[in-house]
């Protein structure tokens, strides 16, 4: 997988910029959507602005490449898929609370009519 997803010589270098630091802040800015009720083509950009910034780290901390399209395509899905997860979870409390006489949450992740 070196040289396909990550480039950096360690996958915990990987793992620790990409999954832990960047996934914590798309996890956050899709609850700060969901909070705010924005939509959810407002998240998408968000999200590609930080994959820009996860990037940036790679290539500050661990001598990764700054501009390469692989591998901000592969940071970026991943903050997309933590992301819609944040923002799904947050409105799934939200609708299942201010709206309990319509709504009764099924999973963590979604409702259905009461």
């Amino acid at each position: 997988m070196h040289g396909i997803l990550y480039e950096e010589a360690n996958v915990l270098q990987f793992a620790f910029v990409t999954v832990i630091l960047g996934g914590w802040a798309a996890w956050m800015t899709g609850r700060a959507c969901a909070q705010t009720w924005r939509p959810i083509l407002s998240l998408v950009g968000f999200l590609l602005l930080l994959g820009v910034a996860v990037r940036f780290i790679h290539h500050a901390l661990f001598d990764g490449t700054m501009f390469t399209l692989q591998y901000y395509a592969v940071d970026t899905i991943i903050l997309l898929a933590l992301g819609f997860l944040g923002y799904r979870y947050t409105r799934t409390k939200q609708m299942v609370t201010q709206y309990s006489w319509l709504y009764e949450q099924t999973s963590p992740l979604g409702w259905k009519e009461k």
